[in-house]
């Protein structure tokens, strides 16, 4: 049996035929389980394993499969003994951010294919290390940024190649909720079930506190990006598409915690700017506990010459310059285009819709934003390679500064 730890076995988890079958295991079984629905709708897609560190949420997701009409699978705390599989082809991973890219490089170094939730890095040193191993070990990576296997919204971007508004200038973003507060966490022992140890994976051993698990990690920067990463990916992703752009050269991303005095250290309010030259111009603005109702905002709104475009739910809608709506495309959203699309990559060679090169250029906007809010308020940026310009400070967050847990190492 191969060893998480053991150098990378390429004979594993190699290119299917068309028609065989790809075993899967799931791993984090909140958003997990998700991943467990959509892959059951996915013709010659196997569940065979699902994991998670809670008890309660990994009976859960073994029942998920059942009820659906699938046969049981084996259901692990640790996801390295799935990597143990031979038979295993592939992993799903819908973890906490900060075990994204630890899990997807052990995966893809036992052999295994690996679809990554958004952000798919806790970093920016981590969105470069996961795209290197990725390519050295020839696995097929995609990450959950799942609107690229949107039909309407592949449509949307095509009619933008097109020109239908003419030469595309500028696109902004939004994200609106009404988070309540997370309170003033205790000091506790864990719950039952949870394995505390294995939680929090590569970080360094912390004590439990009662407002972190399950959700409210996210707003802590020893474990998450803030709304940024946690939402704000997928819009920036679609205006990095529509847009045709890479890298920016100077990023901007100002705010603060303004709603409530509690734990929560990342912004509930935050404006980020890119700015990428002569090519144009993305903009962010999340509103994490104000939900803004009278404003009537889309998710994204591309603006060209001739028009705008609106991305919502998975469809589009297209404006002339007088405000009239010239085009219009509305479909049910689904995860399920996106897993096909990854169990195809995996058995015909398909290309991905999002394969995790591109997925970390995008979240590289997340990292980048966040430095910026957490130094100067600004950065400048190598256009040609998203590296910092000349910024000790941004650099000190750019990577974890005291290393990973012991046989976690990325």
């Amino acid at each position: 049996m191969l060893s998480a730890s053991m150098a990378p076995n390429l004979l594993l988890g190699q290119a299917k035929g068309a028609n065989e079958r790809v075993r899967v295991g799931v791993m984090g079984l909140g958003r997990g389980r998700g991943h467990i629905s959509a892959l059951m709708d996915v013709p010659n897609a196997e569940l065979a394993y699902v994991c998670d560190v809670d008890k309660v949420r990994l009976a859960a997701g073994a029942k998920a499969v059942v009820d659906k009409g699938g046969k049981e699978p084996k259901a692990v705390e640790d996801f390295r003994r799935m990597l143990d599989d031979g038979d295993l082809d592939a992993i799903s991973i819908a973890t906490p951010n900060f075990c994204h890219t630890p899990a997807a490089i052990a995966a893809c170094r036992a052999g295994k294919h690996v679809y990554v939730e958004k952000p798919g890095s806790y970093n920016a040193y981590e969105a470069r290390k996961v795209v290197e191993v990725a390519k050295t070990t020839d696995r097929k990576v995609q990450m959950g940024t799942q609107r690229r296997s949107y039909p309407g919204c592949i449509a949307g971007i095509q009619k933008l190649r097109e020109g239908a508004i003419g030469r595309v200038l500028h696109a902004r973003c939004w994200y609106a909720n009404k988070r309540q507060t997370i309170g003033k966490g205790q000091p506790a022992a864990p719950p039952e079930g949870l394995n505390w140890a294995l939680w929090q994976g590569p970080t360094q051993d912390r004590p439990f506190k009662d407002n972190l698990v399950h959700y409210n990690w996210h707003w802590h920067w020893y474990y998450g990006g803030g709304e940024l990463a946690n939402n704000g990916i997928h819009s920036l992703d679609i205006a990095r598409w529509a847009l045709g752009v890479q890298y920016p050269e100077r990023v901007t991303c100002e705010g603060g915690r303004y709603h409530f005095e509690d734990d929560q250290e990342t912004p509930d309010t935050c404006e980020a700017a890119y700015s990428f030259g002569k090519s144009g111009l993305i903009t962010w603005s999340g509103t994490s506990c104000h939900q803004r109702k009278p404003e009537k905002v889309s998710f994204v709104t591309v603006y060209g010459e001739g028009g705008e475009m609106d991305f919502n739910g998975s469809g589009y809608t297209t404006y002339d310059l007088d405000g009239k709506e010239i085009d219009k495309n509305t479909e049910k959203p689904s995860d399920v285009p996106h897993f096909q699309n990854w169990v195809n990559a995996i058995t015909s060679g398909e290309p991905l819709n999002q394969p995790i090169a591109q997925g970390q250029i995008s979240t590289l906007l997340c990292h980048l934003g966040n430095i910026a809010y957490r130094t100067t308020g600004a950065v400048k940026v190598d256009p040609q390679t998203g590296d910092l310009v000349e910024n000790a400070d941004g650099m000190k967050l750019w990577a974890r500064e005291e290393g990973y847990r012991t046989g976690w190492d990325v």
